[in-house]
C-alpha cells in the first residue's frame, strides 16, 4: 500500500506540472471555442436590426466623432461624456462595439468599451476620447491590448506588423480596411501621435512593449483603404476569455489521472519469486 501511495503522489505532481505547462495551449483552445459562439451572436443582433435601428446607430456614433474633433482635449472626458460614450455602438449590451481582424496574425479580437483591466484581459478595449470605430475624414480610432497574456494571444505579436500590411475594423455590418503606414515606440504620456488629424482616417494599435518589460508603447497606425476583394464577407472573430491555471490544470489532469488510478488499482500484483 505504502508502495501505491508514493506512487500515486507522484504521479499527482507529475501531472499537476504537466497541466501547468499546458496551461497556454488548452487556454488558447478553449478562448477558439468561444470566439465561434461569440460571433454568432454578434451576427443574430445585427441582422435583427431593422434599418431605422441601423441608421440611428451608425448616426449617432458619426455624430460623436465630430463634436470630438471640435474638442481641445478629448482625451479628457467628464463622467457625463463617458457615460454617452459606454452607450454608442452598444448593440447587445455587452459593451462589444465591433471586432479587429489582423490577418498577417492570424488573429481575431472583439473590441469593448473603454480600457479597463477586465476588458485587457480578455480583448481589445477602444480608448475613450478616441474617435469610435465608424471611420471617415477627421477620424482617429485608438485601441489597446495585451501582450504575453498566458491566457490569451491579443496583441501577443504585434511587432511582427511591418508597413503595408492591413488590419480589419468589423463594426455592425460595415468593414473598415486600414494600412499600416507608422510604426512608434512612445513613452507612456507621449500621446502626441494618437490626436485627430482633420483631413485623416487613422486607426492606431496600441500595446505595451519591450516585451515583459512594458516600459514604453508600440504604436501600430493605420490609414484607411478601400476594401480588399472578399474582405466584406469574411467573419472570423473572436471572444477571449480568461481561465485561471488552477481551474485548467484539474480539466487536464483528471482524465489522465483517473486512467492512471484505474490501471494501479486493478492490475494484478506480480508474484514474487522465491
Amino acid at each position: 500500500m505504502k508502495k501505491r501511495l508514493s506512487t500515486v503522489i507522484l504521479i499527482l505532481v507529475f501531472l499537476t506540472g504537466l497541466s501547468l505547462l499546458l496551461y497556454p495551449t488548452v487556454s488558447d483552445y478553449w478562448n477558439s471555442f468561444h470566439q465561434s459562439r461569440a460571433i454568432a451572436s454578434y451576427d443574430s443582433e445585427v441582422a435583427a436590426l431593422d434599418n431605422t435601428d441601423y441608421e440611428t446607430l451608425w448616426t449617432a456614433a458619426q455624430d460623436y466623432n465630430r463634436r470630438l474633433a471640435r474638442q481641445e482635449n478629448p482625451l479628457v472626458q467628464s463622467e457625463e461624456d463617458l457615460a454617452e460614450y459606454e452607450d454608442l455602438l452598444n448593440l447587445d449590451g455587452t459593451g462589444a462595439m465591433g471586432y479587429i481582424e489582423i490577418p498577417e496574425l492570424k488573429v481575431s479580437l472583439p473590441i469593448y468599451h473603454g480600457v479597463d483591466e477586465g476588458v485587457l484581459q480578455v480583448a481589445v478595449g477602444h480608448i475613450p476620447g478616441t474617435s469610435l470605430p465608424t471611420g471617415g475624414e477627421g477620424t482617429h480610432c485608438v485601441l489597446s491590448g495585451h501582450r504575453g497574456l498566458p491566457s490569451a494571444k491579443l496583441f501577443t505579436n504585434l511587432d511582427q506588423l511591418c508597413e503595408g500590411d492591413t488590419f480589419l475594423l468589423r463594426v455592425l455590418d460595415e468593414t473598415l480596411t486600414y494600412e499600416v503606414d507608422q510604426i512608434l515606440i512612445v513613452e507612456p504620456h507621449e500621446v502626441e501621435p494618437l490626436a485627430i488629424d482633420p483631413g485623416q482616417d487613422y486607426c492606431t494599435l496600441v500595446t505595451c512593449t519591450p516585451y515583459g518589460i512594458n516600459t514604453h508603447r508600440l504604436l501600430v497606425r493605420g490609414h484607411r483603404i478601400e476594401n480588399q476583394a472578399g474582405a466584406s464577407s469574411a467573419r472570423v472573430t473572436a471572444d477571449a476569455m480568461q481561465i485561471e491555471p488552477a481551474v485548467v490544470a484539474p480539466m487536464v489532469a483528471a482524465p489522465i489521472l483517473l486512467l492512471l488510478m484505474l490501471w494501479i488499482l486493478l492490475r494484478k500484483p506480480r508474484k514474487e519469486k522465491r
